[in-house]
């Protein structure tokens, strides 16, 4: 059962409930991800986490924990003299508290706790406070998050410590936020935010440290050779009452080992990719279009791999942050635990350094690491690479960006496993880019899975296509006759090739920022204003105003002419807007209360707003990649969604004489020929085509 069907409270007093019946173990049951930050740390605090825990781990759960140790003012003042003293004094504190007399029951919750840390189901990080002889506080926060596999969350906030005193003796009081109710969604992902910051390492007043591992040591000597079994007390439902009942729960002694999903089951065409891929040696690149499933496929590989061979070793690299993330939510899905590589080199090095060797001297079966490829060219990244074992698979998602010349000689040679992914593999204008692309993954993979493919199988959704034809204005079309004239002299000319690149970029930013397109927009949009889940994306280029004469983003402007003059309900998202931002947009526009999102340079890579019903788009790539990005991403399915729309503005190039007319229809050709492609997989096909063939016949391209 998912969190958002529990029947939760706003506020759980003790003089109207039971904390641990009514909120703390219900949530448990039904998270996959718990949150916990507290203040001190104790032995009896972490034996009444163990206890909690149980439910968690019956739907195959783990747990994440940030405390504050117990310090004496002696620990205290050695803690500033640096880092390795500090980690020393920490555990020597932790080592203090853990010899402590403890009741039988204690000692044996310390048991289950040594074997979940063992298992890595639970994860604790310690808080000190910087500069912390100035500073006699300690970190005191109570903070909790139940995450389910839904995309649900559950924050709390209140006087209550995670203890058997707290959550059985204590007269408390916690405070509830639901991600999924309207008004305290804000509030609920704030929470969020916060303890993400902590775990890491990322609060400015605040050193977040892993636990110190003489202190996990300690703990291990207590692991008994078998799962712990916990018995926990419910309330019958039926009874209400006080007879209870007691359910035994054994955790999966398997963690992070690749296993296929039960509710997975593979498409024809991806079971065949890996067939290929395997009989390739184990070399090759997967083209196929977005939302195909190329993650799904390649954590099935490894998977199968893992089984075949023994893989050890799941390496990941994605062009951006935010794609490390929806990685590492697949990867959980197959029961992977990734360690994410990206920002502060600390936050990951050590734990790779000693996962790595774990994994060379057979104390650990496997290890699964993503990064970005920020990281991947990074010292930190590249000086563990020589000790990845031989059984290792590397995975270059959005791999068309490792084909530049930096990132191609960061990838590690000593992997034999490698496999690309990417619907447009091919990089524009870079010839030699894509050949080191290929040199070094191998070649496409058949069976190629194109964009017609996805909505024949139900991988992607069917659409109607409307083409929206804009005129320039009379100064766009002297500065587009300039440079046609400019690049017409440097093809005859043979010219660098980059030079006339970069000539055919200012000529697109020209026609993708044509100031007439605001126009139409107004048009379409106060026939719609009544509409919701619609995307408008921009170019980046600039349009004039008219009344002032200066300039503005178009982003801006758009922004401007549906929120302000049509009051259309909209925000902008960027590739600059922040993560915790995003996932905010993205609630609000699924559930309707944002009726449209202005985005701009957002859709070429990873982003997965699958909620988008309609598109308009202002800004017509002449990349074949990004052209492709964008529309295959608009065509995600989603629950509520049977169709998509698709309104698409194509300028139309002015007539410059038959000078220049040669020079246009070749340039044009590849170009229309992707608007008609698309046209023609559109349910209103015939009507699409009809809007293009003025086009079409202006410039002799009616054979497309």
């Amino acid at each position: 059962m998912a969190l958002s069907n529990l029947k939760l409270k706003n506020e759980y007093r003790s003089d109207n409930c039971d904390l641990i019946q009514d909120f703390y173990i219900p949530c448990l049951e039904n998270s996959f991800l718990y949150c916990r930050a507290v203040g001190f740390f104790s032995s009896t605090s972490m034996a009444t986490v163990a206890k909690g825990l149980t439910a968690l781990l019956h739907s195959g759960g783990k747990m994440r924990l940030v405390s504050s140790p117990c310090l004496s003012q002696e620990d205290a003042a050695a803690i500033a003299q640096g880092l390795s003293q500090r980690e020393e004094i920490v555990t020597q504190s932790l080592l203090r508290e853990l010899e402590q007399e403890f009741e039988e029951v204690v000692k044996d919750r310390l048991a289950c706790l040594a074997w979940l840390l063992s298992k890595g189901l639970l994860e604790i990080k310690l808080a000190i406070c910087k500069d912390i002889r100035s500073h006699r506080g300690i970190y005191h926060e109570k903070l909790g998050l139940f995450s389910d596999r839904e995309g649900n969350l559950v924050a709390f906030t209140g006087s209550a410590n995670e203890s058997s005193s707290a959550l059985m003796d204590n007269f408390e009081c916690i405070d509830v936020f639901c991600s999924w109710e309207k008004g305290v969604r804000e509030r609920a992902l704030s929470k969020q935010e916060n303890f993400l910051r902590l775990w890491e390492n990322r609060t400015p007043s605040l050193d977040i440290l892993d636990f110190p591992e003489a202190a996990k040591r300690s703990l291990l000597r207590l692991r008994p050779n078998n799962p712990p079994i916990e018995s926990i007390p419910r309330k019958n439902s039926v009874v209400g009452e006080a007879e209870q009942c007691y359910i035994p729960i054994v955790s999966n002694p398997e963690r992070g080992i690749p296993i296929l999903p039960d509710t997975l089951s593979l498409r024809d065409y991806q079971k065949q990719a890996i067939a290929n891929w395997f009989e390739n040696h184990g070399r090759g690149t997967l083209k196929m279009a977005t939302g195909s499933g190329k993650t799904i496929t390649a954590l099935a590989i490894a998977t199968e791999l893992h089984q075949k061979i023994g893989l050890q070793v799941l390496l990941i690299v994605c062009p951006y942050r935010h794609l490390v993330i929806q990685w590492e939510r697949e990867c959980q899905k197959f029961g992977l635990e990734p360690i994410l590589a990206f920002e502060k080199v600390h936050n990951w090095q050590a734990r790779l350094s000693t996962q790595l060797y774990n994994v060379r001297s057979g104390h650990q079966k496997f290890l699964t690491m993503i990064a970005t490829n920020t990281t991947l060219i990074g010292q930190g990244l590249q000086s563990q690479l020589r000790y990845l074992p031989d059984k290792t698979l590397i995975v270059g998602d959005e791999a068309h960006n490792l084909g530049s010349k930096r990132l191609a000689e960061s990838l590690p040679r000593n992997v034999g496993l490698r496999l690309a992914l990417s619907a447009t593999p091919e990089r524009y204008f870079d010839e030699l880019g894509t050949e080191a692309l290929f040199d070094y993954f191998g070649a496409v993979i058949q069976p190629e899975f194109t964009l017609a493919d996805a909505i024949r199988a139900g991988a992607l959704v069917h659409y109607l296509y409307y083409p929206i034809l804009v005129e320039l204005t009379e100064s766009e079309t002297e500065k587009y006759a300039e440079l046609t004239k400019k690049i017409g002299k440097a093809i005859a000319l043979e010219g660098d090739s980059e030079i006339i690149a970069a000539l055919l970029m200012q000529r697109a930013r020209l026609l993708g920022s044509a100031a007439n397109k605001l126009t139409a927009l107004r048009e379409l949009m106060q026939q719609r204003l009544e509409t919701t889940h619609t995307l408008i994306y921009c170019g980046d280029g600039s349009v004039e105003d008219e009344v002032t004469e200066t300039s503005t983003s178009q982003l801006n402007a758009v922004a401007q002419l549906l929120g302000s003059d049509l009051g259309y309900r909209v925000n902008t998202y960027t590739a600059e807007t922040s993560l915790e931002e995003r996932e905010n947009l993205r609630l609000l526009f699924e559930t309707g209360d944002l009726q449209g999102l202005v985005a701009i340079r957002c859709l070429d890579e990873g982003v997965d707003i699958p909620a988008i019903q309609t598109a308009i788009m202002l800004a017509s790539s002449t990349n074949p990649r990004q052209f492709i990005q964008r529309r295959g991403r608009i065509l995600r399915a989603h629950p509520n969604k049977t169709r998509a729309t698709l309104f698409d503005t194509i300028v139309l190039p002015p007539d410059l004489g038959r000078d220049s007319m040669d020079v246009e229809r070749n340039l044009l050709r590849k170009e229309l020929q992707r608007f008609v492609e698309f046209a023609n997989l559109a349910d209103n096909c015939g009507e699409a085509r009809l809007k293009l063939v003025d086009l079409q016949k202006r410039y002799g391209l009616l054979d497309l």
